[in-house]
Protein backbone atom coordinates (compact mmCIF):
# COMPACT_ATOMS: atom_id res chain seq x y z
CA UNK A 1 0.00 0.00 0.00
CA UNK A 2 1.11 3.45 -0.86
CA UNK A 3 2.61 5.80 1.87
CA UNK A 4 0.58 9.27 2.40
CA UNK A 5 2.91 12.00 2.80
CA UNK A 6 1.27 15.75 3.61
CA UNK A 7 4.33 19.09 2.59
CA UNK A 8 2.74 21.87 4.50
CA UNK A 9 3.25 25.32 1.72
CA UNK A 10 3.55 22.78 -0.98
CA UNK A 11 1.65 24.30 -3.86
CA UNK A 12 4.53 26.73 -4.70
CA UNK A 13 8.14 26.75 -4.60
CA UNK A 14 10.20 24.13 -2.91
CA UNK A 15 7.21 23.00 -1.64
CA UNK A 16 5.52 22.13 -4.84
CA UNK A 17 8.88 20.36 -6.29
CA UNK A 18 8.80 18.41 -3.56
CA UNK A 19 4.89 17.26 -4.13
CA UNK A 20 6.39 16.40 -7.40
CA UNK A 21 8.56 14.51 -6.58
CA UNK A 22 7.15 12.37 -3.77
CA UNK A 23 3.79 11.56 -5.79
CA UNK A 24 6.54 10.47 -9.10
CA UNK A 25 7.94 8.50 -5.92
CA UNK A 26 4.39 6.49 -5.70
CA UNK A 27 3.62 8.01 -2.33
CA UNK A 28 -0.31 10.06 -1.80
CA UNK A 29 0.47 13.36 -1.43
CA UNK A 30 -1.13 16.46 -0.21
CA UNK A 31 -0.22 19.84 -0.48
CA UNK A 32 -0.95 21.73 2.07
CA UNK A 33 -2.06 25.95 1.81
CA UNK A 34 -3.06 29.02 3.22
CA UNK A 35 -4.13 31.44 1.05
CA UNK A 36 -3.64 31.35 -2.78
CA UNK A 37 -6.28 29.33 -4.15
CA UNK A 38 -5.24 30.33 -7.67
CA UNK A 39 -1.88 27.87 -6.94
CA UNK A 40 -3.82 25.64 -5.68
CA UNK A 41 -6.00 24.57 -8.10
CA UNK A 42 -3.18 24.70 -10.52
CA UNK A 43 -1.26 21.88 -8.37
CA UNK A 44 -3.73 20.31 -7.79
CA UNK A 45 -4.63 19.70 -11.65
CA UNK A 46 -1.59 19.69 -12.90
CA UNK A 47 0.24 16.86 -10.29
CA UNK A 48 -2.85 15.35 -9.63
CA UNK A 49 -2.60 15.67 -5.83
CA UNK A 50 -4.86 16.54 -3.06
CA UNK A 51 -4.70 20.20 -1.79
CA UNK A 52 -5.82 21.14 1.84
CA UNK A 53 -6.31 24.86 2.97
CA UNK A 54 -5.38 25.93 6.28
CA UNK A 55 -3.06 27.98 8.70
CA UNK A 56 -0.43 26.20 10.12
CA UNK A 57 -0.16 29.20 12.86
CA UNK A 58 -3.40 27.51 13.71
CA UNK A 59 -3.85 24.77 16.08
CA UNK A 60 -7.14 23.47 15.16
CA UNK A 61 -6.78 24.22 11.17
CA UNK A 62 -3.55 21.85 12.07
CA UNK A 63 -5.77 19.49 13.39
CA UNK A 64 -8.08 19.78 10.48
CA UNK A 65 -5.67 19.13 7.65
CA UNK A 66 -4.70 16.30 9.00
CA UNK A 67 -7.85 14.20 9.49
CA UNK A 68 -9.11 15.41 6.07
CA UNK A 69 -5.77 14.23 4.81
CA UNK A 70 -6.17 10.99 6.51
CA UNK A 71 -9.65 10.58 5.65
CA UNK A 72 -9.74 10.86 1.87
CA UNK A 73 -5.89 9.39 1.97
CA UNK A 74 -4.61 7.39 4.93
CA UNK A 75 -3.01 7.83 7.44
CA UNK A 76 -0.07 10.23 7.32
CA UNK A 77 3.17 8.52 6.91
CA UNK A 78 5.36 11.33 6.24
CA UNK A 79 5.33 14.63 7.10
CA UNK A 80 7.17 18.12 5.61
CA UNK A 81 7.34 20.91 7.48
CA UNK A 82 7.95 23.57 4.83
CA UNK A 83 5.50 26.17 5.31
CA UNK A 84 7.40 29.78 5.92
CA UNK A 85 7.06 33.19 5.72
CA UNK A 86 9.29 36.35 6.37
CA UNK A 87 8.75 39.73 7.67
CA UNK A 88 12.03 41.26 7.41
CA UNK A 89 13.30 44.13 9.40
CA UNK A 90 16.38 44.89 11.60
CA UNK A 91 15.81 44.16 15.08
CA UNK A 92 15.78 47.53 16.55
CA UNK A 93 13.10 48.38 14.07
CA UNK A 94 10.97 45.56 14.58
CA UNK A 95 7.86 45.34 15.50
CA UNK A 96 6.08 42.37 17.53
CA UNK A 97 3.75 41.59 14.88
CA UNK A 98 6.62 40.91 12.51
CA UNK A 99 8.26 38.77 15.25
CA UNK A 100 4.97 36.82 16.18
CA UNK A 101 4.09 36.49 12.85
CA UNK A 102 6.90 34.78 11.59
CA UNK A 103 7.64 32.72 14.94
CA UNK A 104 3.53 31.13 14.38
CA UNK A 105 4.12 30.29 10.97
CA UNK A 106 7.55 28.78 10.73
CA UNK A 107 8.44 27.35 13.96
CA UNK A 108 5.03 27.20 15.96
CA UNK A 109 3.86 25.52 13.03
CA UNK A 110 6.26 22.48 13.30
CA UNK A 111 4.34 22.22 16.77
CA UNK A 112 0.77 22.41 15.27
CA UNK A 113 1.35 19.90 12.54
CA UNK A 114 3.80 17.28 13.87
CA UNK A 115 1.26 17.14 17.57
CA UNK A 116 -1.26 15.52 14.54
CA UNK A 117 0.56 12.84 13.02
CA UNK A 118 3.40 11.82 15.93
CA UNK A 119 1.06 9.46 17.79
CA UNK A 120 -0.59 7.56 14.82
CA UNK A 121 3.53 7.15 13.66
CA UNK A 122 4.41 5.75 16.84
CA UNK A 123 1.41 3.38 16.85
CA UNK A 124 2.44 1.88 13.29
CA UNK A 125 6.55 2.16 14.30
CA UNK A 126 7.36 3.91 11.11
CA UNK A 127 6.93 7.55 10.00
CA UNK A 128 9.28 10.21 8.52
CA UNK A 129 9.42 13.95 9.74
CA UNK A 130 11.28 16.43 8.13
CA UNK A 131 11.40 19.95 8.55
CA UNK A 132 12.79 22.68 5.78
CA UNK A 133 14.85 24.53 7.70
CA UNK A 134 17.00 27.55 6.03
CA UNK A 135 21.30 28.32 5.96
CA UNK A 136 19.86 31.38 8.05
CA UNK A 137 19.02 29.48 10.95
CA UNK A 138 22.60 28.27 10.94
CA UNK A 139 24.22 31.06 10.51
CA UNK A 140 22.51 34.23 10.89
CA UNK A 141 21.12 37.26 8.46
CA UNK A 142 20.53 40.94 9.01
CA UNK A 143 17.43 41.64 9.14
CA UNK A 144 15.96 38.18 9.76
CA UNK A 145 16.43 37.90 13.65
CA UNK A 146 12.82 36.33 13.49
CA UNK A 147 13.10 34.35 10.79
CA UNK A 148 16.88 32.89 11.76
CA UNK A 149 15.55 32.28 15.31
CA UNK A 150 12.77 30.44 13.84
CA UNK A 151 14.38 28.21 11.56
CA UNK A 152 17.27 27.71 14.10
CA UNK A 153 14.63 26.28 16.39
CA UNK A 154 13.32 23.96 13.70
CA UNK A 155 17.18 22.32 13.92
CA UNK A 156 16.73 22.05 18.10
CA UNK A 157 13.16 20.31 17.40
CA UNK A 158 14.23 18.33 14.94
CA UNK A 159 17.17 16.61 17.40
CA UNK A 160 15.18 16.07 20.19
CA UNK A 161 11.86 14.69 18.40
CA UNK A 162 14.41 12.20 16.72
CA UNK A 163 15.85 11.17 20.37
CA UNK A 164 12.18 10.64 21.33
CA UNK A 165 11.09 8.35 18.55
CA UNK A 166 14.26 6.70 17.00
CA UNK A 167 13.14 2.99 19.34
CA UNK A 168 9.81 3.28 17.31
CA UNK A 169 10.61 3.32 13.99
CA UNK A 170 10.02 7.04 13.08
CA UNK A 171 12.54 9.04 11.88
CA UNK A 172 13.13 13.28 12.21
CA UNK A 173 15.50 15.55 9.95
CA UNK A 174 15.93 18.70 8.76
CA UNK A 175 17.05 20.11 5.45
CA UNK A 176 18.77 23.51 5.66
CA UNK A 177 18.92 24.93 1.97
CA UNK A 178 20.37 27.81 0.89
CA UNK A 179 19.40 30.31 -1.81
CA UNK A 180 16.57 28.64 -3.96
CA UNK A 181 15.33 29.56 -7.09
CA UNK A 182 12.01 30.54 -6.94
CA UNK A 183 9.69 32.94 -7.17
CA UNK A 184 10.65 34.79 -4.24
CA UNK A 185 14.15 34.94 -4.65
CA UNK A 186 13.72 36.24 -8.55
CA UNK A 187 11.85 39.03 -7.13
CA UNK A 188 14.83 39.91 -5.10
CA UNK A 189 16.42 42.94 -7.14
CA UNK A 190 18.82 42.33 -9.88
CA UNK A 191 22.00 43.54 -8.29
CA UNK A 192 21.67 42.44 -4.67
CA UNK A 193 20.65 38.78 -6.24
CA UNK A 194 23.79 39.21 -8.41
CA UNK A 195 25.74 39.62 -4.91
CA UNK A 196 23.99 36.82 -3.58
CA UNK A 197 25.07 34.37 -6.36
CA UNK A 198 28.63 35.64 -6.23
CA UNK A 199 28.69 34.76 -2.74
CA UNK A 200 28.15 30.89 -3.45
CA UNK A 201 30.83 28.61 -4.07
CA UNK A 202 29.36 26.51 -7.12
CA UNK A 203 28.26 29.66 -8.70
CA UNK A 204 24.25 29.41 -8.82
CA UNK A 205 21.11 29.43 -7.30
CA UNK A 206 19.96 26.02 -5.87
CA UNK A 207 17.03 23.98 -7.48
CA UNK A 208 14.09 23.45 -6.11
CA UNK A 209 14.18 19.65 -7.46
CA UNK A 210 17.69 19.19 -5.78
CA UNK A 211 15.89 19.51 -2.30
CA UNK A 212 13.25 17.63 -3.37
CA UNK A 213 15.43 14.81 -3.95
CA UNK A 214 16.96 15.25 -0.20
CA UNK A 215 13.40 14.77 0.65
CA UNK A 216 12.96 11.67 -1.24
CA UNK A 217 15.30 10.08 0.11
CA UNK A 218 15.03 10.82 3.49
CA UNK A 219 11.05 9.71 3.06
CA UNK A 220 12.00 6.57 1.88
CA UNK A 221 13.04 3.34 3.58
CA UNK A 222 16.58 3.47 3.01
CA UNK A 223 16.81 6.29 5.61
CA UNK A 224 15.89 4.81 8.32
CA UNK A 225 19.25 4.82 10.17
CA UNK A 226 19.18 8.82 9.48
CA UNK A 227 18.00 10.51 12.14
CA UNK A 228 18.07 14.24 13.88
CA UNK A 229 20.58 15.40 10.96
CA UNK A 230 20.45 18.65 9.25
CA UNK A 231 21.63 18.34 6.02
CA UNK A 232 22.69 21.77 3.99
CA UNK A 233 21.91 22.23 0.83
CA UNK A 234 23.64 25.40 -0.40
CA UNK A 235 26.38 25.33 -2.60
CA UNK A 236 29.23 25.61 -0.23
CA UNK A 237 28.21 29.25 1.09
CA UNK A 238 27.98 27.84 4.46
CA UNK A 239 30.07 24.84 6.04
CA UNK A 240 28.34 23.32 9.06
Amino acid sequence: MARVALVTGGTRGIGRAIVERLKADGLKVAAGYSGNDEAAQACARELGVMVIKGNVGVFEDCRRAAEAVSAELGPIDVLVNNAGITRDGVFHRMTADQWSDVIRVNMDSVFNMTRQVIEGMREREWGRIINISSINGQKGQIGQTNYSAAKAGMIGFTKALALENARKGVTVNCIAPGYIDTEMVQAVPAKVLESIVAQIPVGRLGRGEEIADMVSFLAGEQAGYVTGSTLTLNGGQYMA
